[in-house]
């Protein structure tokens, strides 16, 4: 444990991840992947925390315009997608034997328990996973900002922002401009100043607010998450 770069991390994941190859939904595939994965750091004894997106079911600020509803009403139903896809993993979390746990920004405890920060740390310290879902409760705010924050509460060493196919920060989309340069370390302030669209901005003031070093990586590459505990350099590091 104390040879790990990293001893508690919130990983954020986002909800295209589990979309695998289809246009829609949840595909069991990811799915398992990021379990695995997941279940590979925890052997090494971090505690892990993870944020999961919901743009694989609905997109809270494009899907609401296309409907014709106000923005606060696609960004609850958007809080509804991540607590679908919190409890997706959480299922399968418990098929390989990882203890997990779901907790919610906003009251479903049927489903889930309600988000409190020193019940959510004192899982960690029991080694279970915690999934955080329904974003911050609010509309108005992405997820990323969401993991921002819940890094923010339980003290974590690190935000890991998983992407799909992308492995770290670019000066442009490295998927429609081949000639885009890669990062390999920057500061918060010309993510902010530059506008780079690999994150929520707020999100990205607010690690910087509270120092909470950023690593932007690729989850499709195999034992990401042991890589980065190991301090090898993959990704993009985003500190002061």
């Amino acid at each position: 444990m104390s040879e790990l770069k990293y001893k508690r991390i919130l990983l954020k994941v986002s909800g295209e991840a589990l979309l695998g190859s289809q246009q829609f939904g949840i595909d069991p595939e990811p799915v398992h992947h990021i379990a695995l994965e997941i279940q590979k750091a925890l052997n090494l004894g971090v505690q892990l925390a993870v944020v999961v997106g919901g743009g694989n079911i609905f997109r809270g600020m494009k899907n609401s315009s296309k409907l014709g509803m106000d923005q606060a009403s696609g960004d609850y139903i958007g809080m509804l997608a991540t607590v679908m896809n919190a409890v997706a993993l959480q299922s399968e979390f418990k098929k390989i034997g990882v203890d997990c746990r779901v907790q919610s920004a906003i009251d479903i405890d049927k489903i889930a328990e309600p988000y409190i920060r020193h019940r959510a740390i004192r899982h960690l310290e029991k080694n279970r996973v915690v999934i955080f879902a329904a974003g911050t409760g609010n509309p108005f705010f992405t997820t990323d900002t969401a993991a921002a924050l819940r890094a923010s509460e339980i003290g974590a060493d690190v935000m890991l922002m998983a992407k799909n196919g992308v492995d770290g920060v670019y000066n442009d989309d490295p998927r429609t401009n081949p000639q885009a340069t890669k990062y390999d370390k920057i500061r918060y302030d010309d993510i902010i100043v530059k506008g780079l669209k690999v994150m929520d901005l707020s999100s990205c003031a607010l690690c910087k607010q509270n120092n909470i070093p950023i690593t932007v990586f690729d989850f499709n590459l195999k034992d990401s998450l042991i890589k980065i505990l190991n301090n090898e350099e993959i990704g993009t590091l985003v500190t002061n």
